[in-house]
């Protein structure tokens, strides 16, 4: 359903805010800002247990694919979703435009822009985690920026070193040669230089997450001329798209049909 055919008023409504990125963290309180009569609820999917208070109300935890994000959201009378999960949280972002369109609601994504190629970057594009285990080099000493449910992947390269960041640790150690980061972004473009010097590190393997708080890693790596084993973003379905979290202020503004003071 297209946000042409949504008017909604914030007293009859329920906007569930599919959380985990950190503008879904700010689009909470900017909602709940501009719009306190409005029933909102942020949803996580429990990845991390590290999780901000947004103070909204929130569920924590998967929901069971279509069928239970179907259930959810008729049970609880949800009129409009909003998908602001992580670019490459892609089962969610289908499994949501499914139930979105079962359901008879509008749905808009917050969908950050990409980062870009600049200059004398010297970017290698792959499809997946696998493609990318596979770029890497004999003797690569690698910053690896691919989130602890993907870091296994790249155990299997004995003939690499490895410096994983994450938010957490990974289920599983990391090999006994490599080095572990825990920490959230932002970093400065300076710590980031020390990190690669420190760790003499020959490529940079990433997702295209896109935003500013994670890019200090590619202005690094500009610096130092290393390469970058970029993973392209997975296809997403389509779906009205907003940039911002401003630009999703001023939709529902538009579309619960209220006037901004």
């Amino acid at each position: 359903m297209s946000w042409e055919n949504a008017v909604l008023t914030t007293e009859r409504h329920h906007v569930l805010l599919l959380a985990g990125t950190f503008e879904a963290r700010q689009l909470a309180k900017q909602l709940a800002d501009t719009f306190p009569n409005l029933r909102l609820t942020a949803s996580f999917a429990g990845v991390v247990r590290d999780l901000p208070d947004l103070g909204v109300a929130t569920r924590i935890g998967g929901f069971g694919g279509v069928d239970g994000l179907v259930g959810y959201a008729t049970t609880e009378r949800v009129s409009l979703i909003v998908d602001a999960t992580h670019p490459f949280a892609a089962q969610m972002s289908w499994n949501v435009a499914q139930a979105a369109e079962i359901l008879g609601v509008p749905l808009v994504r917050l969908e950050r822009p990409e980062w870009r190629q600049e200059g004398e970057d010297q970017w290698t594009h792959v499809s997946s985690i696998t493609d990318a285990t596979s770029e890497l080099p004999t003797g690569a000493r690698a910053f690896l920026a691919v989130g602890r449910k993907e870091i296994g992947a790249f155990y299997g390269r004995a003939d690499i070193y490895g410096l994983a960041r994450m938010i957490e640790p990974p289920t599983e150690p990391l090999p006994t040669h490599w080095d572990l980061i825990l920490s959230r972004p932002p970093l400065e473009v300076a710590d980031e230089c020390d990190h690669f010097r420190k760790h003499r590190i020959t490529h940079v393997v990433t997702k295209n997450s896109g935003g500013t708080r994670a890019f200090a890693k590619l202005e690094a790596a500009r610096r130092l001329s290393l390469p970058i084993i970029m993973i392209d973003r997975p296809r997403l379905p389509a779906a009205d798209t907003a940039v911002t979290t401003d630009k999703i202020v001023k939709y529902l503004t538009r579309f619960l049909n209220i006037e901004n003071s």
